[in-house]
């Protein structure tokens, strides 16, 4: 009869490992939660040796497309991970299947040493915990709830539903943002022609001349010799000068101070602080949903929303939540929360229903961000096309203007 490997935790939380007799891998899982043990790991102790080269003849054949780890390939990882799970499968079987068809070769080998620590004795959360790099303190914190619970595959549904819906609103941003970076792009390539290879060319037709030039044309022949005259240093100065200060938001007092600027940006302040709550309710939403305290919730929230305004707002809630407090009061206390928000938290607080609650104000921002999005983009195009139609029109009256001059010359 085979024998099967197994490591499984009791309701006690205590991990325990053994070998179990059974005539198939559904019938070992079956007495082994017959027996009230959760089921963390399990896998025959020895394999066939023509499984075994089948098993390689498989890896041989198989090619990931590309090298580094992409939120598509984590999000689609999760996804299979959680129905497969979900369909019975157990997690050492889902995680061998599923590296047969990863895009990335780093993954790849991520799942392959998953596998290896796993079959070492290590829980799936703690095996993850190994790879900081791919794995957030979200995938952890999850993984180890529903391990706990014994609802893996429920709790890696939420969290495959948390990534879809994050990396399809990121879409969404970028997409009508593309639009007015062409225009803009464009506008600025065109004012340059014009600016360094136009107006010198009329210019050197005004020197065979005799004639004053207009104040408008002079301006702009002086501009156009210093664009030419300077361009180089003007690239290198904007490179340098970007390099720096790039350097300087990477400290955490060039990083609070840029963040202080950006939410004081009129019309696109309110639209920075909204982005940054609405990431602060989908992770909060996904974390209480899928049971994890809310302590530990504020706590991954807090590293993770990567804004260090809102990241010391939920240290200090944290601590009052720690103290008894309810989290509705000091997020009203910190005055970066709109006032409908702490009334949600707290009505939600009150009927027992934090999760819907942040659901429903995570919805509500994601609206919100939309329609901004939207209004931008229906805004910049006219004002883009005003705004190049009036610099182009002042270059080319500034051009003219003294060929007016020449054609009244007798």
């Amino acid at each position: 009869m085979p024998r099967y490997f197994y490591i499984v935790r009791d309701r006690q939380g205590k991990k325990i490992s053994g070998v179990e007799d059974a005539s198939t891998q559904e019938e070992a899982v079956s007495r082994l939660q017959a027996k009230d043990l959760i089921v963390i790991t399990l896998f025959p102790e020895v394999k066939e040796a023509v499984g075994l080269k089948a098993e390689v003849a498989a890896e041989a054949k198989f090619r990931p497309k590309h090298s580094r780890v992409t939120s598509d390939d984590l999000v689609l990882f999760c996804r299979q991970l959680a129905t497969l799970l979900g369909a019975g499968v157990t997690i050492l079987k889902s995680l061998d299947i599923i590296s047969q068809q990863v895009s990335s070769r780093k993954l790849y080998s991520i799942i392959k040493t998953l596998q290896k620590d796993m079959e070492g004795g290590f829980s799936f959360h703690e095996a993850m915990a190994k790879h900081p790099a791919v794995f957030s303190e979200l995938w952890i914190n999850l993984v180890e709830s529903g391990e706990a619970s014994g609802n893996l595959a429920l709790v890696l549904g939420r969290l495959a539903g948390y990534l879809e819906r994050n990396e399809a609103f990121k879409r969404k941003i970028i997409s009508a943002l593309i639009y007015p970076a062409i225009l803009l792009f464009a506008g600025t390539g065109a004012l340059l022609f014009l600016t360094i290879k136009i107006i010198p060319t009329f210019t050197e037709l005004f020197k065979g001349f005799d004639i004053d030039l207009p104040l408008l044309t002079q301006m702009l022949v002086a501009v156009s010799e210093f664009i030419r005259g300077w361009i180089l240093y003007i690239v290198i100065g904007i490179a340098v000068g970007t390099v720096m200060v790039r350097r300087y938001i990477s400290t955490k007092p060039g990083r609070k101070a840029f963040e202080k600027v950006l939410f004081k940006l009129p019309v696109f302040g309110e639209f920075f602080r909204i982005l940054v709550i609405e990431r602060f309710t989908s992770e909060m939403a996904t974390l209480v949903e899928s049971g994890v305290p809310i302590l530990y919730s504020l706590e991954i929230t807090e590293h993770s929303v990567n804004n260090l305004t809102l990241g010391e707002i939920i240290s200090q809630v944290k601590d009052d939540v720690r103290e008894g407090k309810p989290l509705s009061q000091p997020l009203e206390r910190s005055g970066f929360f709109d006032p409908m928000a702490v009334q949600m938290v707290t009505i939600g607080e009150e009927i027992g229903e934090l999760s819907n609650m942040f659901k429903r104000l995570n919805a509500f921002y994601q609206e919100f961000v939309d329609t901004f999005l939207t209004r931008l983009t229906t805004m910049f195009e006219p004002f883009m096309l005003v705004f190049m139609g009036v610099i182009i029109g002042i270059m080319v009256i500034g051009m003219f203007l003294p060929i007016f001059k020449i054609a009244q010359i007798k």
